[in-house]
């Protein structure tokens, strides 16, 4: 039986415990088959597996055991397992004899040893107690001869720096001896300078008496130095000097005070700069000119000078913007000098850069610096005195040309001034953009008020209330006036030619559209059978108006470059379309009288063999009727269009007007030479009759419309046409005249000289003169031959059908022609 101690103390728990353990495995072969053991029983059994709970409460199961009502049966449950949990315990000792055994050998080892190690570190102790006390006497010895070295040494260095600055104070004295005169140098008296303040500095040597009393000397020398110094670059940056501007940077480079010096001297430049805008713009120092702030001829709040003094005040005002052009020059010269030697000069002993010593990466050059603080003064000026000055908003944005070409002019300056190979120059494309951009709110205003005052002036001339009135000659020569003025005002700079020339183009533009609202139109503007009409010659001074403001206005830009034609081109091809479109009516009114007049030569006879025909010399009935129609048009109509037609005709500067007519006279000789060629029968008589009708019509076309001579292919086939009709049909094949007349030509007029059985495709298609006329228009000679072939393709099958192998001579020529037009096609 187990003792009640075992009891308290859970027996269960020691033995799960114990199990857990990892003891020396034993060399004995492992059993297939495990033998149970009583925990395994233990861990099923609903009693005994809350003893092996980690959080098992002995109160909590007393309490379960004493309630169950089976309190006996439950404590000889619990003797039961304590037996069987000694029995293990029995067989776990002995099953691990040999292994407790050995385990008690080691602890009794570990044991001794440790008792051993202690004697030895308690031996060890006192050693270091000992050599502690042995060591510590020269320790303290050497600490102190230590401090004492420093001590000395520190006093060597003191001594040793003071000499030196005695020294260099004395060199620098020898140097200064000669302070003002020629010989006196500057970067050696600023080296030992910044030398003696170095060493002064870096050892500490104030509150030494002799040298505070040197130092002291050598500041008041270095004011001097720096004066002096500053005088030299002054000057060489005034006479852009590389020489006399190096040798002032070596002096500060020297004293080291390089990069403070550049700096300073940026900052006076944008001062110079900024000050020298403001006072350009001043308009209390502008008015003292014409009389003084407040008194006659004084500004006024809004900054308008009164009664007496506008015109000294505006002087005054371009004089100051001069001055500060010319001062604006010479601050971006002086500036890109001093960065051009900056970049050059080295120092003669280290080699190093002064721009390197003055930038670094990334930083602005000083150009830019000095650049960009003046445009953006320059654009917060002109912004407010356009906001706040209507006077000076009047004068720039009336004067805006001057404006711009003082700014071209300086931009110009600066960069010839600063081109030098090798050297960057000192403004960009972008800078220069930059400063031109702080004017346009001035250009903006320029190229409104120039397309006010053409508008304006357009309306007057056109009104939109009133379309019957015609502006006379004066009106368009006004107009014309000022666009010029307009353009010559400005055309010594080609971009801002450019801005107005889009303004012109607006201008004329409204010009056009208010042309053709005046334009008359209806059957009183295309009448041609009795004189012009008002609406005719209404029409007829619009058309001249506008063919003069073309001529005049293409003259004007005849000598820009190309660009500027094509920035009027809109507005020019539409006064062009315009004034066409004025007469154009009753061009084509005239045309259609003319050609009805020619067709009715398909009702004359040209097929009468009688000698009276031939000898009748007066010209046939509708020739006459045609010349009647050219005669009309000439004198009603031409005359009022071309005043000087006999001029303008023959000078060789075509018009709006003369190109009409050209096309008229032209379509007048081609119309006739085809149908003409369509005459059939023709003897001859007829040919003679049909020669003298075209003699007529060169003659009446000459003399009334257009020189012949001028027309070009239409005069040369009339002139061809003449003597073919004359030819023996062999003798045609190879006439050169066939070169001046259309293939189709020579084919109708082949036709007349066939038998009846072959057919025009006139007659073939039972069309009308007019009809067939019609189509041809339509339509190229490869097509007009298609429609010949199958005439003559009717003909062949017409003789071959009577079993006749002989044709007509015609036939063979036709499809010789005809062949030609297709091999082409």
């Amino acid at each position: 039986m187990a003792s009640p101690a075992i009891q308290r103390s859970s027996p269960l728990q020691r033995l799960s415990t114990f199990n857990k353990s990892t003891p020396t495995p034993i060399p004995t072969p492992t059993p297939t088959h495990p033998t149970p053991t009583p925990l395994d029983s233990f861990s099923s059994d609903p009693i005994f597996s809350s003893f092996l709970s980690p959080d098992f409460d002995s109160t909590k199961f007393s309490s379960a055991a004493l309630s169950s009502g089976s309190t006996a049966s439950r404590i000889e449950k619990l003797h039961e397992g304590l037996r069987k949990l000694d029995l293990q315990l029995r067989n776990e000792v002995l099953n691990r004899h040999e292994d407790l055994l050995s385990q008690l050998t080691s602890l009794r080892v570990v044991e001794s040893s440790l008792s051993s190690l202690r004697s030895s570190v308690s031996n060890l102790q006192g050693l270091v107690k000992k050599v502690r006390s042995e060591l510590s006497e020269p320790h303290k010895e050497i600490e102190v001869k230590t401090l004492q070295l420093s001590n000395l040494n520190k006093v060597i260095q003191l001594l040793q720096s003071t000499i030196r600055v005695v020294r260099l104070c004395k060199k620098l004295r020898d140097v200064v001896v000669d302070l003002g005169n020629e010989k006196f140098d500057l970067s050696k008296g600023a080296q030992l300078h910044y030398e003696v303040l170095s060493v002064y500095n870096e050892y500490h040597l104030a509150g030494i008496d002799v040298v505070d009393l040197e130092v002291k000397w050598v500041i008041e020398i270095g004011g001097k130095l720096r004066g002096e110094g500053m005088k030299v670059l002054d000057k060489g940056l005034e006479g852009l000097n590389q020489a006399e501007v190096g040798a002032g940077l070596q002096v500060f480079y020297n004293m080291g005070e390089l990069r403070g010096t550049v700096d300073g001297l940026v900052s006076k430049y944008k001062g110079m700069g900024v000050k020298s805008i403001t006072t350009a713009l001043d308009m209390k120092a502008v008015s003292s000119v014409g009389g003084g702030f407040g008194g006659p001829g004084g500004v006024q709040r809004s900054g308008t000078p009164q009664f007496g003094g506008s015109g000294k005040a505006k002087d005054a005002l371009w004089q100051r913007m001069s001055g500060c052009m010319d001062q604006l020059h010479s601050v971006v010269v002086a500036v890109w000098h001093l960065q051009r030697v900056l970049s050059k000069k080295r120092d003669p002993f280290t080699h190093v850069l002064l721009l390197d010593e003055v930038m670094q990466e990334g930083d602005p050059m000083l150009t830019d610096r000095v650049w960009e603080a003046l445009v953006k003064s320059f654009a917060n000026q002109m912004k407010s005195t356009f906001s706040t000055s209507s006077f000076v908003k009047e004068i720039f944005t009336l004067g805006y040309p001057k404006l711009f070409s003082m700014l071209e002019n300086l931009l110009e300056r600066i960069s010839r001034d600063t081109d030098v190979k090798g050297v960057p120059p000192a403004l960009s494309s972008e800078a220069k953009d930059q400063m031109l951009s702080s004017i346009e709110i001035f250009q903006t205003a320029f190229l409104t008020l120039c397309l006010s005052r053409l508008s304006e002036l357009v309306n007057t001339v056109f009104p939109v209330s009133s379309r019957g009135s015609v502006p006379s000659k004066d009106h368009i020569a006004r107009i014309i006036s000022r666009i010029q003025e307009e353009i010559e005002a400005v055309q010594m700079d080609a971009r801002l030619t450019l801005l107005v020339l889009r303004e012109i183009n607006k201008v004329l533009l409204l010009l056009s559209e208010r042309t053709e609202y005046q334009i008359s139109t209806g059957p009183e503007a295309r009448q041609i059978t009795g004189p012009a009409t008002s609406a005719q010659v209404k029409n007829f001074a619009l058309c001249q108006h506008l063919q003069e403001i073309h001529t005049r206005v293409s003259s004007m830009v005849a000598g820009l470059p190309a660009i500027a034609t094509d920035i009027l081109s809109p507005s020019l091809g539409s006064i062009y379309g315009v004034a066409g479109d004025s007469v154009t009516p009753l061009f084509q009114s005239t045309l259609d009288r003319l050609e009805s007049c020619i067709l009715q030569i398909h009702d004359q006879n040209f097929g009468s063999l009688g000698m009276d025909a031939a000898m009748d010399n007066n010209a046939s009935p509708y020739m006459e009727e045609l010349q009647k129609s050219i005669l009309h048009f000439r004198s009603e109509f031409l005359s009022r269009l071309l005043p000087s037609s006999s001029n303008s005709l023959t000078t060789g500067s075509e018009t709006i007007c003369t190109r009409l007519v050209r096309s008229m006279a032209s379509r007048v000789l081609i119309f006739f030479i085809r149908h003409a060629s369509l005459v059939r029968p023709l003897s001859e008589s007829g040919k003679l009759r049909l020669a003298r009708d075209m003699a007529e019509l060169e003659l009446a076309v000459g003399q009334n419309l257009f020189p012949v001579e001028q027309l070009g292919a239409p005069y040369r086939a009339l002139r061809a046409f003449r003597p073919v009709i004359f030819l023996e049909t062999s003798q045609l094949a190879s006439s050169p005249l066939r070169q001046n007349l259309p293939p189709s030509v020579i084919l109708h007029h082949l036709y007349s000289r066939g038998p009846e059985e072959l057919q025009s495709p006139l007659q073939r298609n039972r069309l009308t003169p007019m009809q067939y006329s019609l189509w041809m228009d339509s339509q190229g000679e490869d097509q007009i031959w298609k429609g010949i072939k199958a005439t003559l393709d009717d003909y062949a099958a017409k003789v071959r059908s009577r079993g006749d192998k002989e044709f007509s001579p015609v036939y063979p020529l036709m499809l010789e022609i005809g062949s030609s037009l297709s091999g082409n096609h």
